[in-house]
Parts: structure tokens; sequence; C-alpha cells
């Protein structure tokens, strides 16, 4: 599901990729999505899951595999996708949920459909969100500091940024963007916000760009980083996937598969531990698939993407 923001900081602002709100239609491409088909290695009559479902790419691919006679439940936190999803599945054999793929045990258990065949996360950012103004995601149109995938849950990035203080700030930015200049962003944040509240992604954007000094080796827009580490803070990216990882061999039957896409280094390096250490998955690729070259031409935001697939092995318990 994640996307991330055009790479060069010279692109226009302007054009199919920004949006105003959110509308009815999808904007989002999927990745990766015939290697999860693969791997997933679905048959007619089994039981999937797409926890990320957003615009329905994945889950459109993977209903057509278990049919006839199989269900795809489709997850999602956003409520903007959730609607959309239900107007794209309507009398097709899909339950779609609004739910937080972390709590994926409890929502399976609910709908009478644990364990299941086979699960994908997609994980992060999607289209759909980055090109809607009024979510705050993106650095490159102006828009309310917000950054939540569900909108009515937990506090807006305005107001982390108004709260937390300096150290805090710098540690954060740092360690979930990897920014360089953490501290000099944290430190211009806290000498803003006592002029003015920073309540909008472009005085956000205007002031860490003061701040990072434009690349010509790496040509990435000066807030890309921090407005990575502030969107994973809100919604406690990190959190949610570490929780996902222990309650999802549980989800699934002995053999079944999980598939599990990640776009940076923080999230990838979860899914391969969890993989590795816990007795209850199998890891199947030895290394991250990566979108091939083909793909990343046709959807260059596609290029950091990193599949990982593991099944559920026989055994029971908790993580060693």
């Amino acid at each position: 599901m994640a996307a991330t923001e055009p790479e060069s900081p010279w692109q226009s602002k302007s054009g199919p990729h920004v949006q105003q709100q959110g509308g009815d239609v999808t904007q989002h491409v999927p990745v990766l999505i015939e290697p999860v088909v693969e791997w997933l290695a679905l048959k007619p009559g089994h039981v999937v899951v797409d926890g990320t479902a957003g615009g329905g790419g994945h889950a459109g691919r993977l209903l057509e595999c278990v049919l006839p006679g199989g269900r795809l439940i489709a997850i999602d936190k956003d409520p903007a996708a959730v609607a959309r999803l239900k107007k794209r599945f309507e009398g097709q054999p899909v339950d779609v949920i609004h739910g937080d793929y972390s709590e994926m045990d409890r929502i399976l258990a609910q709908f009478g459909y644990a364990p299941v065949n086979a699960v994908v996360l997609d994980l992060g950012l999607s289209s759909d969100q980055l090109v809607d103004a009024e979510r705050g995601f993106s650095f490159l149109v102006p828009g309310p500091l917000d950054m939540r995938f569900d909108p009515a849950v937990g506090e807006p990035a305005w107001k982390l940024l108004e709260r937390l203080p300096e150290r805090e700030l710098a540690d954060l930015i740092f360690r979930f963007g990897e920014e360089r200049y953490s501290r000099r962003i944290a430190r211009a944040i806290v000498d803003e916000r006592r002029r003015r509240p920073i309540r909008t992604t472009e005085h956000l954007a205007e002031l860490v760009c003061r701040c990072v000094p434009r690349s010509r080796v790496h040509p990435i827009h000066p807030a890309t980083r921090t407005f990575q580490a502030l969107r994973i803070a809100v919604n406690d990216e990190l959190g949610a996937l570490k929780r996902a990882l222990e309650i999802l061999p549980d989800c699934l039957v002995p053999g079944g598969r999980v598939a599990i896409i990640s776009f940076h280094s923080l999230e990838d390096r979860l899914v391969k531990n969890a993989f590795r250490n816990d007795p209850r998955y199998l890891p199947l690729t030895k290394k991250p698939i990566r979108p091939n070259e083909a793909e990343q031409l046709r959807n260059p935001r596609s290029r950091s993407a990193r599949l990982r697939v593991a099944e559920r092995t026989a055994q029971n318990g908790p993580i060693r």
C-alpha cells in the first residue's frame, strides 16, 4: 500500500498526483502484485486476508485466485478506503472491515474466519492518502498537518509537534526518518512554535527546507524523511507491525502463508527478524524480493518496495 513522495524536489505540484479531497476512484498502483500471487500459492476455495486493502489492487487480484468458492477479507484503518472498497466489491464474496491489521486475530474471530489460508500486508502509505490534501501526508501540497490513517483515532501530527520537547522531537525524526539533520530540524520547530503554531504541511515543509541542504547526488525533497518520521509516529506504524507479527501465525492454518511488503529498513528489519526468530514462521524468501526494472519504470514509487514471505509451521508458542 505504501507510497512515497515523488523523489525529485523539482517535480510539479500540479497534475494527476494532487487532488484537494478523496474520491471514489483509487489512484493507487499496487506493487509486486504478481510475486505476491505466485508466493502465496492460493487455490479456489481458500480464504485470504488483505490487512491493508487500501485501493483494492492486491485484494482484487487475490480474489480472482480464490474463486470459485473462496473468500476475501479486506481490512483497512482508513474510513475513506473502506468506503471505496465496499463500492468496488459490492455483491462479491468479500467482507470489507474497518479495522487495524494489528488486531487481525480479534477481527477474524469476530467474523468467524480464523484461521485463514493467506495474509497480505502492504505497509505504509497509499497513493490515495498521499494525494488527498486534506489528510496532510504530502509536503507537495498545502493542507492541514494531520497524517492519521484513521482521522478519528489518535492525535494529528500538528499536536505532536506542539507538545514534544526538542530532544524527543530530534530523537523521533532521527529514529523514524533516519534524518541526519534531526537536531537542527527539532530546534527550528521549537523556535518557530514559540512564535506561531505549525499547523499546515506547507509551513512544516518550508521550515525543514531551511534546515536541510538539497543534495545533487540524492535528489529527494528535504522534507521527505521528516514527514515519514512524523507519519510513522502518529500512526504507531512500527508498534502495529510488531503486534501483527506476533499474532499473525495464530491467524493462519499450518502451511498458510503471509506476504509482507515494506518500504523502508525499519519495517523490513522487523519482518526479517520475526520470520527468522519465531519458530511459527518458516521463511520462504532468503532475501527480499524487489520490483523488476519494468515495474520500477512503470511505477517509480515501487522502487523501495521489499517483499518477504513466510509459511506457518506446525509449531506453537511465542517467540523464543
